[in-house]
């Protein structure tokens, strides 16, 4: 088994710079297999697992898939339309975008439900109510979802819940059906840009992405192109966060700060010293924090990847502070391992109290997801003595480097290999 050990109490100095978006590239590369002619080059891929789990799929139904470093070249000339199994697809929730992507291309999709974190219920709903409305049959096999259609055709979709994986899947049917199709109360992650932009490189016909009203026109056709990811907003946000806790004039470069305001007007409000230029942020840890409240809420507010993380900086302001979780009922498992290294938090219900300042004392604790993975990350960073992180391929799954991001600013972080 493989743990993180970390000895806390460092000051972080020097530059993070940030990889692509997670949650792009895992839309993304499913995306690409909608070329039906010429190879789709991503440049900026991360290299997480969540990449390589993707990349095991396109392998598995026939693509030809060339990687280099933070690039990949995907041909989907001799793609199969195929079942894709359950061993794939219970490694990431990010799985499922192939199913909108076969649908789009090939009018039938084959798919067991998908993995990822367990933060809460995570139906898919929302997806097959969209395949549905472009003309999909849906059929449930027990954990298998089958989606055939005659004929995709443009539709009026309105989303019950402003749902990103929702809206980027339909937008992957839609690309190619007959007509238009406007998908209302769509969701205006940067993400979903992202993969519009990806779209109409390949010659797709989407306009208001990022808006809650997308309308796509339907073409015959897509073809290769070259796309550059956006920077992850949530890893840099990640960085931000331990920077604000540890940081000695610690620069977050290759951001997109715009996708950043409500953390960074948050971090303000505590107190933090921020210098925030065009593609780069620098954080430094003040001398005292002021307590603040939160709600999490689609983007443009404050993100829910990023609550659990800022728990840590919570425990640290003099006073009370709040976080209301407004997305995903399960987002505070990591709060015991907290308490377990030093601090003072209730929860009720989505609603957890912080009460700081707090010290933290290393000790041995689990990444219970992808986030709070992050978040016992920055817990170790500032707690007493040595911490051990277990299950972290969580945090492999969503963060590039970490450790050597971490270690070149003056952390003390490793993998070990221990017994299980």
């Amino acid at each position: 088994m493989e743990v993180l050990e970390i000895e806390g109490g460092k000051s972080l100095k020097g530059t993070i710079r940030i990889s692509g978006a997670k949650n792009s590239s895992v839309a993304l590369i499913p995306a690409s297999i909608l070329s039906d002619e010429g190879a789709v080059t991503l440049l900026n891929v991360p290299e997480i697992k969540d990449t390589d789990s993707l990349t095991d799929i396109l392998a598995f139904i026939g693509a030809d898939v060339e990687r280099s470093t933070e690039s990949m070249v995907i041909d989907s000339t001799n793609v199969t339309n195929k079942e894709i199994p359950e061993e794939f697809a219970k490694k990431l929730r990010a799985s499922y975008y192939f199913m909108g992507a076969m649908l789009g291309k090939y009018k039938h999709a084959e798919l067991f439900f998908p993995g990822g974190c367990s933060i809460g219920e995570r139906p898919i709903n929302l997806h097959l109510k969209g395949f549905e409305a472009l003309g999909g049959v849906v059929t449930n096999i027990g954990k298998k979802y089958i989606v055939d259609a005659k004929e995709l055709k443009g539709a009026d979709i309105y989303l019950d819940i402003a749902s990103v994986g929702a809206t980027i899947n339909i937008m992957l049917a839609a690309v190619k059906a007959k007509g238009v199709t406007r998908i209302e109360n769509a969701a205006k992650e940067p993400e979903i840009v992202d993969v519009a932009m990806l779209l109409n490189s390949m010659g797709a016909k989407i306009e208001g992405a990022g808006t809650n009203l997308i309308k796509i026109t339907g073409v015959d056709k897509l073809h290769g192109c070259s796309h550059e990811i956006i920077p992850d907003r949530i890893e840099a946000g990640t960085y931000m966060i331990i920077g604000a806790v540890a940081g000695n004039y610690l620069k977050i470069d290759n951001v997109i700060p715009k996708h950043l305001e409500a953390l960074i007007s948050t971090l303000e409000e505590m107190n933090v010293e921020l210098d925030v230029g065009d593609d780069y942020v620098i954080v430094n840890k003040p001398e005292k924090y002021k307590p603040v409240v939160i709600k999490t809420l689609p983007y443009p507010g404050f993100p829910t990847d990023l609550q659990q993380p800022f728990s840590v900086l919570m425990t640290q302001a003099e006073g009370d502070s709040k976080i209301t979780e407004t997305i995903w009922e399960n987002r505070f498992m990591h709060v015991p391992h907290l308490v377990n290294m030093g601090a003072n938090i209730d929860v009720s219900g989505m609603k957890a109290f912080i009460h700081g300042p707090t010290k933290l004392y290393g000790t041995i604790v689990e990444a219970t997801d992808l986030r709070a993975g992050a978040t016992m990350v920055a817990a170790a960073i500032i707690a007493e003595g040595k911490t051990t992180i277990t299950n972290i391929n969580h945090i492999l799954r969503g963060y590039e480097n970490i450790v050597e991001k971490l270690s070149d600013v003056g952390a003390s972080i490793k993998r070990v290999e221990v017994e299980d």
